[in-house]
């Protein structure tokens, strides 16, 4: 389900976002010396390559080659043409669970996004009920995602219970001549308890409320969520890499911040 989003409900969700006060809470700027794993207090990796339910290419591994600190403050997510147990391409999928979980805020990035036929870099947060629950009763919010043979165009999504995967609420912002793998990028959610706002670079994108949600279906974003940084490799969603994608494909991520408002909306009764 995609949904287009009037210009008058954009204008007034940014200046709600411009005039709300907002406390930092918890961030990760990435700091330590080059080659460092991300730090363990923050971070921890899902390691295997069974194609993670999109018959993705890569194997996820916790190696520094796949993902480390730069040593100037980044991270780097690198996604490489590599045989490794069985997959020819190896990367990292990173996630604060159990470690930094967050219900409602600002939740952002600033990423360089890495393009290339094949290239699927994803900015995303799961419901920290996940392993109880399942997916997608635990709800998924995608920050940002991008298919790398479309670098002119960015993605958010949300998916729950009968709104998941090829039915989920979804919209996309596209920038003709744009190529969002260019340059960094802040990507952003504004998250409450009856609305997702998504932002780039501080521009309201989209919205969704529980009314914009199929018939019948569950509004599941009311608890902690964590937070995952990663780049698949081919799979469902997108094209399969080629000759032309590049052997390598690097995702920079300059930091990760949580905001609260200062004064919290509460759901209407």
């Amino acid at each position: 389900m995609r949904i287009a989003w009037a210009a008058g409900l954009l204008s007034a969700c940014s200046a709600s976002v411009e005039q709300e006060p907002w406390e930092l809470v918890w961030q990760d700027e990435f700091k330590g010396p080059d080659g460092q794993s991300p730090d363990p207090a923050n971070w921890q990796f899902d390691v295997g390559g069974d194609g993670w339910g999109n018959e993705q290419l890569e194997f996820n591994t916790d190696r520094p080659e796949n993902a480390s600190v730069n040593g100037g403050g980044f991270l780097r997510i690198r996604a490489k043409r590599d045989m490794y147990e069985g997959n020819a391409w190896t990367s990292a999928r990173m996630k604060s669970k159990e470690l930094q979980e967050f219900e409602y805020g600002k939740i952002e990035a600033r990423i360089k996004l890495p393009t290339g036929k094949g290239m699927w870099p994803a900015f995303w947060m799961l419901g920290g009920d996940i392993d109880t629950v399942g997916w997608p009763s635990c709800g998924e919010i995608d920050v940002v995602e991008m298919r790398g043979e479309k670098p002119d165009t960015v993605i958010g999504t949300i998916h729950g219970p009968g709104y998941s995967g090829g039915d989920a609420v979804s919209s996309s912002l596209t920038v003709p001549d744009q190529d969002f793998g260019a340059d960094f990028h802040t990507y952003e959610v504004i998250w409450d308890p009856d609305a997702i706002v998504w932002t780039v670079d501080g521009e309201v994108t989209s919205s969704v409320s529980p009314g914009d949600l199929p018939q019948f279906t569950p509004w599941v974003f009311d608890h902690p969520f964590f937070l995952i940084l990663n780049v698949a490799v081919g799979g469902t969603f997108l094209e399969e890499p080629d000759d032309t994608t590049p052997d390598e494909a690097v995702m920079a991520v300059d930091h990760v911040k949580v905001w609260k408002r200062t004064n919290p909306l509460v759901e209407a009764p």
